[in-house]
């Protein structure tokens, strides 16, 4: 199972990988897709969606709330914040 911390990195890598920054955005309902149910433990998907909205609250992601629903995507201003963040669990990035 993974920890809090390691689902926040993913969520923003996740968006990096995507490229993602500012301006190009995502819906909030992709940063759900692509778990595996023994990662998350019983809350499943709403533990990923409370920690995204976690990482919204801190302001590393930006939201952008649109007529077909909640866009998401990183944010500049943070972007030395969120590089050592996902670094600390993704080396590589």
């Amino acid at each position: 199972m993974l920890s809090d911390e390691q689902i926040k990195a993913t969520i923003l890598f996740k968006l990096h990988k995507r490229g993602n920054w500012g301006g190009s955005h995502t819906a909030f309902d992709n940063l759900k897709k692509g778990w595996k149910d023994e990662d998350l433990s019983k809350h499943g998907v709403k533990r990923v969606e409370k920690l995204a909205k976690e990482l919204i609250r801190r302001g590393l992601i930006i939201p952008k709330p649109t007529h077909y629903g909640l866009q998401v995507s990183l944010n500049p201003k943070e972007n030395e914040v969120i590089v050592a963040f996902m670094k600390r669990f993704f080396p590589e990035v």
